[in-house]
């Protein structure tokens, strides 16, 4: 596709800084000009394995139609926390029959969901913002370790206007933690679009976004939004802290300290 994007991404300790932040950029330079499709084509079209990680929500599902539809080789996964709602859990199936496609399921550790609850208690996460971090890391971002083994870039459904935290998000940035290269293919979509594209496409979505969830998480941790705030006010609303996140793309307090891993978690 006429790119300049170094052609051969090392998946080891060879993938040094540099190396990650001059491919980020020149990818992230070529994302802008085109459509979903195309930059989606793009990443792959350049060496190395895309993972695509969704939460079902509708960003994730315009994302996993284009993916779908245009046969890309993409390895879509979601993380099945165990704490998803019941209309969450039952849109992966649909979404599979609906594009043809796998959505690979990523489970927590049962270990450590032991230790946790040892140790705060199975609903520990509202007592404490360490707690919360911890039950995340538990449920969300080691299953999340596993999902992008070997994985040269992570497709996300990150917007800019999803939140403030969230509002200079590039297309592509290197992301030094896990060695890899993060694609944001939505994150100058805004959510006029987005529906736009849902509604011409017939892309399945999930049912609480209609009863005023517009950003969907775990069960426990996200209750709908009032008029007028922020997409993601509804997640872990019992914290103060505007920008709160999970540490899948902000990284928070580093909850992977508080809870040992288990001997088959990554």
């Amino acid at each position: 596709m006429g790119c300049d994007i170094p052609t051969k991404l090392e998946q080891d300790a060879a993938m040094t800084t540099s190396l990650l932040e001059t491919t980020a950029k020149a990818l992230n330079e070529k994302l802008e000009s085109l459509d979903l499709a195309g930059r989606l084509a793009l990443v792959v079209s350049l060496e190395g394995r895309a993972v695509f990680t969704t939460s079902l929500g509708i960003e994730d599902q315009v994302i996993t139609a284009a993916i779908g539809k245009n046969k890309l080789a993409v390895d879509v996964v979601t993380l099945q926390t165990g704490r998803l709602f019941n209309e969450t859990a039952a849109l992966i199936d649909k979404t599979e029959e609906a594009f043809g496609i796998l959505i690979k399921r990523y489970h927590p550790e049962q270990a450590d969901i032991d230790a946790y609850a040892a140790r705060y208690g199975l609903n520990g996460f509202y007592e404490s913002v360490e707690a919360r971090h911890a039950c995340c890391d538990v449920r969300k971002l080691k299953p999340l370790a596993r999902a992008l083994e070997g994985a040269t870039f992570w497709v996300t459904g990150l917007r800019r206007g999803q939140s403030g935290n969230r509002a200079s998000t590039p297309f592509a940035e290197a992301d030094l933690e896990r060695g890899l290269i993060k694609v944001n293919p939505l994150v100058d979509w805004d959510i006029e679009t987005i529906n736009s594209f849902v509604a011409a496409h017939a892309v399945p979505v999930n049912p609480l976004h209609a009863r005023g969830y517009p950003s969907i998480g775990c069960e426990p941790c996200t209750r709908a939004i009032k008029p007028g705030e922020p997409e993601r006010a509804g997640r872990w609303w019992w914290e103060n802290d505007e920008k709160r996140e999970c540490g899948l793309h902000v990284p928070e307090a580093a909850a992977s300290s508080i809870i040992p891993n288990s001997s088959s978690a990554a």
